[in-house]
């Protein structure tokens, strides 16, 4: 069972969600690009999702329990002290990111009430309580980091709009006042990606949601901005290594 709530309000310009996953029997989790980046505690311990490019099949056991804080694409800026780019396509452990000492090296509280009394109020099957205690650590360790790191490139929440809303990378550049090199250094610094990178995979996420709510494949492939259908299904192949109907299904795929 995976479970999303949105983060507290302090939070919520950087973070897009907070989350947990109990594993109802063995599988494998297929994980897909979606710009972002988690820190996510997990049966090995914690450690950073760098924001992917391509699928990420996940192996889970029966009541493996994962716990996860997702950060908006472009939001984490030098939270976790390396550029994103080093965390591209790579799950890393805390114990190579010293940035995140303060919460590999446990002193942070690990008990916070209000978390176990969300976690409690979310009433899912098999949840300890010391899953809320993670939780409440983690959040204690980003507010932390966030409180000491530099803010975020003004110019990236505009890059990731503007490609959400369609417009190309010559565009943006142009709209932003920079050249294309510029925009292509501060896009890798800020999402780990070049900009036509993260634009087919906005463009990707977009036809995604589409296709869950139901939209038939065809006008997905129109109004996320694909040329057609078959441009769809490729682009679809070569980020999740599947087709859109396996994605479609929640029993076999998360993004």
């Amino acid at each position: 069972m995976y479970v999303e709530r949105p983060p507290e309000p302090d939070l919520a310009g950087r973070i897009a969600c907070v989350w947990h996953q109990v594993s109802e029997a063995d599988s494998t989790q297929l994980v897909v690009p979606d710009a972002c980046v988690d820190l996510i505690w997990g049966p090995e311990g914690l450690f950073v999702a760098g924001p992917d490019t391509g699928p990420m099949p996940t192996p889970m056991a029966a009541g493996d329990t994962f716990a996860g804080i997702r950060f908006r694409p472009g939001a984490a800026g030098d939270v976790f002290g390396v550029p994103l780019s080093d965390l591209r396509d790579q799950r890393v452990p805390l114990s190579d990111l010293p940035a995140l000492s303060d919460l590999r090296d446990e002193r942070v509280p690990l008990v916070d009430l209000p978390a176990l009394s969300d976690l409690r109020a979310l009433s899912v099957p098999g949840c300890e309580p010391r899953l809320g205690a993670r939780l409440a650590a983690m959040r204690w360790a980003v507010r932390h980091r966030l409180a000491r790191s530099a803010t975020v490139d003004p110019a990236v929440p505009a890059v990731a709009t503007a490609l959400r809303r369609g417009r190309t990378v010559a565009e943006v550049a142009r709209d932003l006042g920079l050249s294309e090199r510029q925009l292509h250094r501060r896009s890798v610094s800020a999402f780990g990606y070049a900009p036509k990178t993260l634009q087919r995979i906005v463009r990707f996420q977009r036809a995604l949601r589409l296709a869950r709510a139901g939209v038939p494949l065809a006008e997905v492939a129109v109004t996320a901005g694909y040329a057609d259908q078959a441009h769809l299904s490729h682009d679809v192949k070569r980020l999740s290594g599947v087709a859109m109907g396996h994605l479609v299904s929640p029993a076999r795929a998360t993004a």
